[in-house]
């Protein structure tokens, strides 16, 4: 089971999330860099708007992909406490100085100029293309709500079901597929998983 690329993959996902097909208070965002294809997909199927969604998980220094918070534009920082209370401030600090910087970067590439993102009422789509840990998927969430979503709804194509049972208690709605237990990396379950340039994700979002 599996896809031959991403568009294929968007091609389905955009099948179980007809419902918010011409919504006018829908937008469809790809987390950067493999969701954009997805989402794009999506987007021109639903009919709907596609904008990015950059955000930089914050990983413990010594285990990066156990995530203690997130952040996104706007100077959006989302903590979890549990694991940032055990990390020492400085640790923390440098972190988040590293992430943000890179942050920063991402938005002034793919922003293209246009207004902040604004998600205030409306219902974000978040499309990634694949939930191996879910960690990045958890951040973007956050930080949807941070910047004033009414609805969350998280889509991959597929996932670990370990990752999609626990995005399940953090979106409003998550719609994955293909979610295995013995699940191993996202690219097993495409054809062609080919890494994208900046360049690539840039002119997606032109259209």
């Amino acid at each position: 089971m599996g896809f031959r690329n991403r568009v294929e993959a968007g091609a389905a996902l955009a099948e179980l999330l007809v419902e918010y097909a011409d919504r006018p208070d829908a937008v469809t965002l790809g987390l950067v860099r493999g969701g954009v294809p997805v989402a794009a997909e999506v987007a021109r199927r639903l009919h709907l708007p596609l904008d990015v969604l950059v955000v930089r998980k914050l990983g413990v220094p010594w285990a990066p992909e156990v995530a203690f918070g997130a952040l996104g534009p706007g100077d959006v920082q989302v903590l979890n406490d549990e694991i940032a209370e055990r990390l020492d401030p400085d640790e923390i600090d440098l972190v988040v100085r590293h992430e943000k910087a890179e942050l920063e970067r991402r938005e002034r590439l793919f922003r293209l100029g246009r207004d902040p993102l604004d998600l205030a009422g409306r219902v974000a789509l978040v499309v990634d293309d694949g939930l191996a840990t879910g960690a990045t998927a958890g951040a973007a969430v956050a930080v949807a709500r941070s910047l004033g979503a009414a609805r969350v709804v998280l889509a991959a194509p597929v996932g670990a079901d370990t990752a999609v049972a626990r995005l399940r208690r953090a979106a409003d709605e998550v719609i994955c597929p293909i979610a295995e237990a013995d699940f191993g990396a996202v690219s097993r379950y495409y054809d062609d998983f080919r890494q994208l340039a900046d360049a690539d994700v840039t002119r997606l979002l032109q259209g």
